[in-house]
């Protein structure tokens, strides 16, 4: 049973964005950065003793974290756990 062309287009973008989404980026964020998996990122913040915490937080609130951080030129991780240290102080 012969295939239609826009099967086998579909097909072909199918495998093309499954090759993008696995594809290694390591210039994304500049030359010579280091990719790692999940599970090496896992093991290096469980070294560091970092533990992973999600919450729900308003729109304007993520914003204002988000402003404070490239102002202080930090990553969005220690903004937070500078606040919360200083509010739980």
């Amino acid at each position: 049973m012969s295939m239609k062309i826009s099967d086998i287009a579909k097909g072909n973008m199918s495998k093309a964005s499954g090759h993008m989404k696995q594809e290694a980026r390591t210039d994304r964020f500049g030359k010579g950065s280091v990719v790692l998996n999940r599970k090496e990122q896992r093991k290096l913040d469980q070294a560091a003793g970092l533990a992973p915490f999600a919450c729900k937080l308003p729109g304007e609130l993520v914003a204002a974290l988000t402003e404070a951080a490239a102002a202080q030129k930090l990553g969005m991780n220690e903004m937070v756990a500078a606040l919360l240290k200083k509010g739980l102080a």
